[in-house]
């Protein structure tokens, strides 16, 4: 089960480091298409946009067609669209190239998540997804400076070649090596499941479980947007330093992970819902205590952010495994459409919610406070939903 979750991630992996992969290289790509930074800066949201609302649509074709076809054809999207990318000469071309490639990621995303669905359950369902969302938030800490390092050596355009050889490598080993997991007993679906996708959005059980990680991610989201301009411009860090902060709260993420997924198996998931509450208000209460408790001369210091993100992204690993496997666990014959909208739900409204949070006329770390109130309340939530459920279900062979 081991090899089988490893073969997920790497499916699961081609989203962030698609969006972060290239973060450090926006100036030289402006100059390399003679566009303005701004409009290449708008190929991340358009990235996630895509990325987003296309789950709706390849969540059937999974359980239509099967996970390991459209994980094929993802994967075949992504070599295509990084290969454009990397050969464009126009700024239309990129965003065609950025298209591509967030069609791609709509299936790998959609295939790894019910994929887990297909083998767990219960308790074991949210390690599984503790350990791929934990993933998924410790490559944007890295990623970067791996980009970084490859523009530097070769070009911007050295990272989606680097992207384009990891989903050809990638593509070769889930030909070989992932299992076909998709239920005998699957509902087919004609078209875009709309009656379907409503049906499974009138659950509270479901929306209260969705947006606790729409909450959690957004407030990730929020972090990432402002941490430059605080860490940077306002606390005088250099970008090596930047890098080496992002990293260290990566590396903290995945620490945390592994330790929830000790922590399901011996106090269960309402526990770990309980603590993604307290850790995301203790964050916040942190963050706002900095700020009036200390003098303003202290105010730009890292510190007073990086602990207070610590201690609040803690409760992001406390989340969102429970909050996926509570979500998705009683669609079995349904899973491809029930993750498609479990995705969207997490991506679109977290990236949503911290839009609006950012847009607000708030300073940078009052903004981030809010949001890991809204974090911490949609857990909450999530949490009093949980104990009304008892008992947990094992691995299915």
């Amino acid at each position: 089960m081991q090899k089988f979750t490893l073969l997920l991630l790497s499916l699961v992996l081609l989203a962030p480091l698609g969006i972060d992969l290239y973060l450090p290289t926006l100036p030289q790509i402006a100059e390399g298409l003679n566009s303005p930074v701004s409009l290449i800066q708008t190929t991340i949201p358009l990235f996630l946009l895509v990325m987003g609302i296309g789950q709706l649509v390849t969540g059937p074709l999974v359980d239509n067609y099967g996970r390991k076809p459209i994980a094929l054809i993802g994967l075949a999207l992504y070599i295509i669209g990084s290969a454009i990318a990397a050969t464009a000469t126009a700024w239309p071309i990129f965003f065609l190239a950025r298209l591509i490639q967030g069609c791609a990621v709509c299936c790998s995303a959609v295939v790894a998540f019910s994929g887990v669905r297909d083998r767990l359950s219960g308790d074991e369902a949210a390690r599984a997804y503790g350990f791929l969302n934990g993933a998924l938030n410790i490559v944007p800490a890295l990623a970067p400076l791996l980009g970084g390092i490859l523009a530097e050596a070769y070009g911007w355009r050295a990272p989606f070649w680097f992207l384009c050889s990891y989903a050809a490598a990638i593509g070769v080993i889930v030909l070989f090596f992932l299992p076909e997991t998709r239920p005998a007993d699957t509902l087919r679906v004609k078209g875009l499941p709309l009656a379907q996708y409503a049906a499974i959005a009138r659950k509270p059980r479901f929306l209260a479980f969705a947006f606790a990680n729409a909450g959690a991610l957004g407030m990730v989201l929020t972090y990432v947007s402002l941490a430059p301009h605080v860490l940077m411009t306002e606390g005088g860090l250099t970008p090596l330093q930047f890098s080496f902060a992002f990293g260290a709260n990566g590396f903290w993420i995945m620490l945390v992970s592994a330790f929830v997924n000790k922590t399901i198996r011996k106090a269960g998931r309402p526990f770990c819902l309980a603590m993604g509450f307290f850790t995301m208000l203790v964050g916040a209460i942190l963050l706002v205590a900095g700020m009036h408790l200390f003098p303003a001369a202290w105010q730009t210091h890292w510190a007073l952010y990086m602990i207070p993100v610590a201690v609040s992204v803690a409760g992001l690993a406390f989340t969102v495994g429970p909050a996926t496997s509570y979500a998705l666990e009683p669609y079995q014959q349904q899973a491809g459409v029930a993750a498609a909208l479990q995705g969207f739900i997490q991506m679109a409204c977290g990236a949503g919610g911290s839009l609006i949070i950012v847009a607000l006329p708030v300073a940078e770390k009052s903004a981030l406070a809010l949001m890991m109130l809204l974090g911490a309340a949609l857990a909450l939530i999530a949490w009093r939903c949980s104990k009304k459920m008892h008992g947990s279900v094992t691995a299915l062979k």
